[in-house]
């Protein structure tokens, strides 16, 4: 790892050591708010940060997104864990305790367009994005020289759809050694297995162009040149074992016109692929997201 990126990890960490979040989904009624409030107030905390949702009256539930600061937090998450089930089976609440300082061990996983990749390694390396980048994974060399260049350990697996358990085994096998927390898919073009997406529930997120389902497959660009299209974008989502059906997280678009070629359509595609994906890894890593059914709930 850099320096630099050393520095920065050590930085944040030492910065948020007395910072946490609190996750919350349940069904909504009067109270949650003061509970949750007085429960933070009771154990020292201070709010820094409150988002909350509701849902139409007809299926009512409420999520909340809180961000706190704790005087001697660390050493005492088990504690703060444990003391605030009794709130939440009170409410009947999905939650979630997250603290800051606890960086989360990403993997990459890439084939041979490496537009997101970079993307993902200049914002992790200038401190934008804050994870621990544990290895990446592809089934092409293309990646080597780049990754390696960050001080990231590079591992080639190949993979097809013959070989596509065997592959895989050996791709949990690492994930697992590498104590991998999250999976990036910065253009890995590969289906995953359900045993794998089991294996990280919404803990996978993939990156795809906006032409899906229009114009799947091999060369959409240029098919989409042929239909005339007006608008490229790119979609950044949660993998299921809907192909390209998870919940969303980020999708954004750029106006093209009849003087922009197959080419040009495809550079601006990248660009907006690469930008849409780390935003969403970013709101991923600051745990902006809550995923509800098929759908997401970001507090961006």
């Amino acid at each position: 790892m850099p320096e630099t990126t050393h520095q920065h990890l050590h930085n944040f960490q030492e910065a948020n050591k007395d910072k946490g979040r609190l996750l919350i989904c349940c069904p909504d009624q009067p109270g949650i708010v003061g509970a949750v409030s007085n429960f933070l107030f009771q154990n020292g905390a201070n709010i820094m940060e409150s988002s909350q949702y509701t849902t139409d009256a007809y299926e009512g539930t409420f999520f909340l997104r809180i961000e706190f600061d704790c005087p001697g937090l660390q050493g005492k998450e088990e504690e703060m864990k444990s003391k605030f089930r009794a709130v939440a089976e009170n409410f009947n609440m999905k939650w979630d305790i997250k603290f800051v300082y606890e960086l989360r061990r990403t993997a990459i996983f890439v084939s041979k367009q490496l537009h997101c990749l970079r993307e993902l390694l200049w914002e992790w390396h200038s401190g934008e994005l804050v994870t621990d980048i544990a290895l990446v994974v592809s089934n092409h060399e293309d990646a080597r020289e780049l990754v390696e260049s960050f001080g990231i350990p590079f591992h080639h697996i190949p993979a097809n759809k013959d070989i596509r358990k065997e592959a895989e085994a050996k791709q949990l096998e690492l994930l697992e050694e590498y104590n991998v927390d999250q999976i990036v898919l910065a253009r890995y073009m590969q289906i995953l297995t359900p045993d794998f997406v089991a294996a990280y529930p919404s803990r996978i997120i993939n990156i795809h162009h906006s032409f899906l389902p229009a114009f799947v497959g091999a060369n959409p660009y240029g098919r989409a040149y042929e239909r005339g299209v007006k608008l490229i974008g790119a979609t950044s989502h949660y993998v299921t074992n809907d192909l390209d059906e998870g919940p969303i997280i980020e999708q954004d678009i750029m106006r093209v016109d009849h003087r922009d070629h197959a080419e040009d359509m495809k550079k601006i595609g990248r660009k907006v692929e690469r930008s849409v994906l780390a935003r969403g890894v970013k709101w991923d890593l600051e745990d902006r997201i809550l995923v509800h059914k098929n759908k997401t709930i970001v507090f961006n």
